[in-house]
């Protein structure tokens, strides 16, 4: 729009000066005239070929006696007009045009000037409309949101109700102040909102800025360091010196963690720029000069990092940590993301909500979205629970590549592979009921088995992290089993990678090594630049990392033989599986347990979708139906487990 509106000045100015130039060229030289030199012109006179002249001032036009024009310019001349009434040469004369002719000779000589003096306001107009991106780097980059359209209330928040309530006070308090001010109540200097990726945190900011009726700015924590020294601190300054002139007012800085470091950590002179910054951020939030009316809320998922002074109260008197939402806080997400898609009466967002452990918000917005553009690939006119399961499942394994060329005998090894897990699966009491196995490749992964299970868990027990770990192992050793080691190959690379750094969490994080006991070990081997000390130290011994080398070792070997035993046990079911996938490419944790039983799988035939067999019959629910409730996190086969 800028570009169109500068574009269209300049074609304006040169239109204007081309027209001045023209008027110029008109107003001195007159049409259809020859010029002749004054020399040719007295020749002309002496010759008898000249009817008549016109003379104006040192100006002279004529006629020739053939009746051609001709203008020429004569100087001081006392035998001039003498000469010519000699030739009988008609002469006219006429009043020099004084005043057109100075005026002209004056705007010519100022038009250099003032076309710098223009353009030197056109620039500094252009600064001014940019907000002085040239000039004013040192302002803030803050912006007020004004929410007209799309406009978020806290009726569009659900799920994470203990926050929600913390910040309805500080819009009631902006409200109704007497209410808080005559018990003694002070209102909060800043809110901290806390929280793992897509729970809400600037959804809740938004939400405060369409309750609260008072200026609201936004800023993200990056906005403040920039290629010049000083530029933060002094945005920080500005920043507040606007919530002064707009007070009461809110002031949001997104994903604050990139301002507000440690102290001390890091290297390089960007880094000093950065403190400088967090030191007038400090001052102003809390310094010897209050800021009554500004109130700061900012969000982080990096808690970790942040300086303990920005953290203490004064500053940020509250800490409101934002949660991923539980099976009801799902449920009532859902049903938000639902409001604006027409649904059909077999879909439950209970159902669905129960289905998916470890969702964020953003999670649960995605997976509406994405199942309600299956329902329009697929034509139709409402979204059912087929396209929510179908959604569910690209979102939590990744979407099919069923264009992909695999041989028939790469076909059968994943199938064994994916077999091993799901039966090693079915057999530890403690592991999550399976949900579904495929050898359909998905995402990164030629095939995968999803265990969800059947509730929240806060915490994993330690039978738990054992049964994950034999699970881990199931589909190495059935390519062991079936094809021998020397036929084993790289697709387990990632079930030995989770297998690795669950046990070694188990024995340096958790305590869970009978020779190590309730121990934590390098607790100091964070990276330098994700704000802590510049020096690292590992805290242990050569012979204390040795011990853990061989608790770590001995743990996954542990699970190794644990899963070598279901299998050789369960060969025969092993083999059954692995026949069902590589027939039906697809199995739920149902089905699954139907084929182990020796029952049929019925489905029926004719599938939408390429390339597949047959098509599973919608079910209402995806939710395991037995097994020991567990976390999702630690599957098997590479797949993409939420919350982990």
């Amino acid at each position: 729009m800028n570009f169109s509106k500068n574009l269209v000045l300049w074609v304006i100015i040169a239109v204007l000066l081309a027209a001045l130039f023209n008027l110029f060229q008109n107003s001195t030289t007159p049409h259809g005239s020859n010029n002749y030199a004054y020399s040719d012109f007295l020749t002309e006179v002496e010759s008898g070929r000249v009817a008549d002249v016109t003379i104006q001032g040192e100006s002279i036009n004529g006629h020739f006696t053939d009746g051609r024009n001709f203008s020429t310019y004569a100087p001081p001349d006392a035998n001039f007009v003498p000469k010519l009434r000699q030739a009988n040469v008609r002469i006219s004369a006429t009043p020099k045009s004084e005043e057109t002719q100075t005026f002209w000779n004056y705007i010519l000589s100022w038009f250099p000037m003032l076309l710098v003096v223009g353009v030197w306001i056109f620039f500094m107009r252009q600064m001014q409309s940019t907000g002085g991106k040239a000039m004013g780097f040192g302002k803030s980059r803050a912006r007020m949101l004004t929410e007209k359209t799309g406009r978020v209330t806290f009726e569009d928040v659900a799920g994470i109700d203990e926050a929600k309530q913390e910040l309805e006070e500080i819009v009631e308090f902006l409200k109704d102040p007497q209410k808080f001010q005559r018990l003694g109540g002070k209102i909060p200097k800043g809110v901290l909102l806390v929280g793992p990726p897509g729970t809400g945190k600037t959804l809740l900011a938004r939400a405060i800025a369409g309750e609260a009726n008072v200026p609201f700015f936004t800023i993200s924590g990056s906005d403040f360091v920039e290629m010049f020294v000083g530029v933060g601190a002094s945005r920080v300054r500005d920043m507040f010196e606007q919530g002064k002139k707009n007070a009461p007012c809110i002031i949001f800085i997104d994903e604050i963690d990139a301002v507000g470091r440690h102290r001390g950590a890091g290297l390089g002179g960007g880094n000093d720029e950065r403190e400088q910054t967090l030191n007038q951020l400090l001052v102003e939030m809390d310094g010897f000069e209050s800021n009554e009316g500004v109130i700061l809320i900012a969000a982080t998922n990096r808690p970790d990092v942040l300086d303990p002074a920005l953290l203490r109260p004064g500053r940020f008197d509250r800490q409101v940590v934002v949660p991923n939402p539980d099976v009801l806080g799902r449920e009532k997400i859902l049903k938000v993301h639902m409001r604006k898609v027409p649904l059909a009466p077999d879909v439950e967002p209970k159902i669905i909500a129960r289905g998916t452990p470890g969702f964020s918000g953003a999670d649960l917005a995605n997976l509406v979205n994405e199942a309600a553009l299956l329902a329009a690939r697929a034509g139709k006119r409402v979204v059912t629970m087929t396209e929510f399961e179908a959604a569910k499942d690209k979102v939590m394994m990744g979407a099919e590549r069923r264009s992909m060329v695999m041989t028939e005998e790469e076909k059968r090894l994943t199938a064994y592979h994916e077999a091993g897990h799901a039966i090693v699966a079915l057999h530890e009491v403690e592991s999550d009921p399976i949900h579904k196995a495929t050898i359909i490749p998905r995402g990164r992964a030629l095939g995968m088995v999803m265990r969800l299970p059947e509730g929240d868990r806060i915490s994993i027990s330690r039978a738990k992290l054992k049964a994950d770990l034999a699970v881990a192992m199931g589909g190495r050793l059935a390519e062991e089993l079936i094809f021998g080691v020397d036929k084993i190959t790289t697709g387990a690379s990632s079930d030995i990678k989770m297998a690795t750094d669950m046990a070694r969490r188990m024995v340096t994080e958790w305590g869970m090594s009978e020779k190590l006991g309730p121990l934590t070990y390098g607790e100091n081997d964070q990276e330098v630049f994700l704000g802590h000390s510049v020096a690292t130290h590992k805290n242990l011994s050569e012979a204390t990392a040795k011990i853990i080398d061989e608790e770590i070792r001995g743990i996954v070997d542990t699970a190794y033989a644990r899963a070598r035993k279901t299998l050789t046990d369960g060969l025969e079911d092993l083999h059954t599986l692995a026949h069902g996938l590589l027939e039906f490419e697809t199995l739920s944790g149902d089905e699954i347990r139907q084929l182990l039983r020796g029952e049929p799988v019925v489905r029926d035939s004719g599938s939408d979708e390429p390339g597949a067999k047959t098509r599973e019959p919608p079910r209402r629910s995806s939710v395991p139906t037995s097994g020991v409730g567990g976390q999702p996190g630690f599957g098997p086969g590479a797949e993409p487990q939420p919350g982990s």
